[in-house]
């Protein structure tokens, strides 16, 4: 089946300024730099041709704003993670490394391959991520003040002033972490909280991983299989072999976002205590010969598969359940 006739138009997205290129199917091409603020958007889209299709890299928190703006105007949008572009670029062995150049490669990704529409996270869910790296930095910088305080103490008397001063902080800093705890329980409870008592269900998945799940993944309602869940958590083996003389050891490709990928390593390891299928899993992997992390990550995807089953089904975790379906097993 042949695509249909889309105008890719590739975006190389920085803090400030953002590259774009397009060639139309006459031929002609435009290329551009503006600033990545709302004067630009208007300066980007008048720019636009007909029936385009922008691709940007997930580049930090820099692409959202222009993704949500061309979205709201009805232009269909494709965000990738950066770690495939650089992949492309590599493959295309271009020696230029310009942000023009990258904005160019960007938008023959988009017309090669099969792009996926993006949309903009519903504002329950951006309220929770906002909620949730404000507690995080209030958590770091909480404990840099106690290693700190834990510092002056080792070295002698602690300037009296200094010491007052560091605990009215800390004291503030405690009331900010549980009004951000609040915040965050208060909305998941009123879009998700049916969903995150399903999750909690499963042996090893505790508040924050459910959390984190509700949030990394949008409540699961943009994925049609638990693979597509593992994969978008960079979660899917890597096998690196080559002929019969190069045997790699086999890992993850860390395609996804870092912070689930440790919560859920942590739970991993209460569920291979506590979580029968889990457990079962781990043992018969390790007594195959299988090291301790490969058969952690094993247990991780199982809880992914057990999560995402929970979550579309609408049912809580059942340690006697047994799946009709053998291949499901």
């Amino acid at each position: 089946m042949e695509k249909p006739l889309n105008v890719f138009t590739g975006v190389d997205i920085s803090k400030d300024k953002f590259d774009f290129y397009f060639k139309t199917i006459e031929g002609k091409v435009l290329k551009g730099k503006v600033s990545n603020d709302t004067k630009g958007f208007k300066e980007f889209l008048l720019k636009l041709p007909q029936n385009t299709w922008v691709v940007m890299e997930a580049s930090g928190p820099y692409y959202y704003q222009l993704a949500s703006f061309l979205f709201e105007k009805g232009i269909k949008v494709s965000v990738i993670n950066p770690l495939v572009i650089k992949r492309f670029i590599q493959m295309q062995l271009k020696r230029t490394k310009t942000d023009s150049a990258d904005a160019q490669s960007i938008a023959a990704y988009g017309s090669l391959m099969d792009m996926k529409p993006w949309e903009p996270l519903k504002e329950c869910y951006l309220q929770i991520k906002q909620w949730y790296a404000y507690q995080k930095q209030l958590l770091k910088h909480q404990h840099a003040i106690l290693m700190k305080m834990e510092s002056f103490i080792a070295a002698g008397p602690v300037d009296v002033l200094i010491r007052k001063s560091m605990e009215e902080e800390l004291i503030r800093i405690e009331e900010n972490i549980k009004e951000a705890d609040k915040h965050l329980n208060e909305l998941i409870e009123r879009e998700n909280g049916e969903l995150r008592k399903q999750l909690e269900s499963v042996p090893g998945i505790g508040p924050k991983t459910s959390l984190l799940l509700i949030v990394a993944l949008r409540g699961l309602d943009n994925f049609e299989n638990y693979r597509q869940v593992i994969s978008y958590l960079g979660l899917s083996p890597r096998i690196y072999e080559s002929g019969t003389s190069v045997k790699g050891r086999a890992k993850i490709c860390k395609m996804g976002m870092t912070e689930v990928r440790k919560c859920l390593y942590m739970a991993a390891r209460s569920a291979k205590r506590y979580n029968q299928t889990c457990k079962d899993l781990y043992l018969r992997l390790r007594a195959k010969g299988k090291a301790h992390r490969v058969a952690m990550i094993a247990v991780v995807n199982k809880l992914i598969k057990q999560a995402f089953a929970i979550a579309k089904s609408g049912i809580k975790y059942d340690k006697n359940y047994t799946s009709i379906n053998p291949i499901a097993k």
